[in-house]
């Protein structure tokens, strides 16, 4: 069998293409806190989420948002804590059973979010939803309150310090930009420091690519690793 060999480069322009199917996922989140507001014959439905890491921490949160919103009608609910969702909490508070709650813990289970509470917070403007009604409006709110703050999905990456020369720079960073990954802390001496985060699995590779794009003129060096949160779109 003939096997074809490829270079550096090529083989990080067919990753790219194809990047969705390798990234290592840990988790997702919202990027955010935050929230917004929904208006359905006449009730307000104000979505507030956050993150957070436990349960002490998520009954903060609802806490705080009921002191915000004292003369609402109704403070309902959910959150999942833990990589592997190992906890879940829902609450209808005084909703009809299942209409409010479930509905929402549904949209983050659906939307793989973890370390998040949404509270939704009902102002009734005297117009009865029904059961059905009730489930829409409240995943509705949900689902516009993530939408809001973003989401994030935490990347098992490695950090690299890169140095290069002046003359070098506008073509690493535009490949850098083409292949979507981030340039940070950036400082300016005789030579040209960078950082970047790099797919754990992909590294070593990428790091030839760079090599072979900028003719070995570079040093680089492993300074950190962990989970990169980055943009979901």
């Amino acid at each position: 069998m003939k096997v074809t060999a490829i270079s550096p480069t090529l083989f990080l322009l067919l990753l790219n293409t194809q990047r969705s199917r390798f990234l290592i996922e840990k988790y997702r989140t919202i990027a955010k806190n935050g929230q917004t507001e929904l208006i359905i014959k006449k009730s307000r439905f104000i979505a507030s989420v956050a993150r957070v890491e436990d349960e002490t921490a998520a009954q903060d949160f609802l806490t705080a948002t009921k002191k915000k919103y004292p003369k609402a009608n109704h403070h309902c609910f959910a959150y999942q804590l833990g990589f592997d969702s190992e906890a879940q909490r829902m609450s209808d508070d005084g909703e009809p059973s299942g209409t409010a709650g479930s509905p929402i813990l549904e949209v983050l289970e659906k939307q793989n979010l973890v370390n998040v509470i949404c509270v939704v917070t009902r102002y009734f403007g005297g117009i009865k939803l029904g059961a059905g009604g009730l489930i829409r409006a409240y995943g509705s709110a949900t689902a516009a309150g993530i939408e809001a703050v973003g989401k994030v999905a935490g990347i098992s990456q490695d950090q690299y310090e890169l140095t290069i020369n002046y003359n070098r720079l506008d073509l690493l960073t535009h490949w850098l930009t083409e292949h979507n990954i981030v340039t940070t802390d950036i400082n300016y001496t005789d030579q040209v420091c960078l950082k970047i985060w790099l797919d754990h699995d992909h590294a070593i590779k990428t790091l030839a690519a760079i090599t072979d794009l900028l003719a070995d003129q570079l040093t680089s060096q492993k300074i950190n690793s962990g989970f990169n949160e980055v943009p979901i779109q």
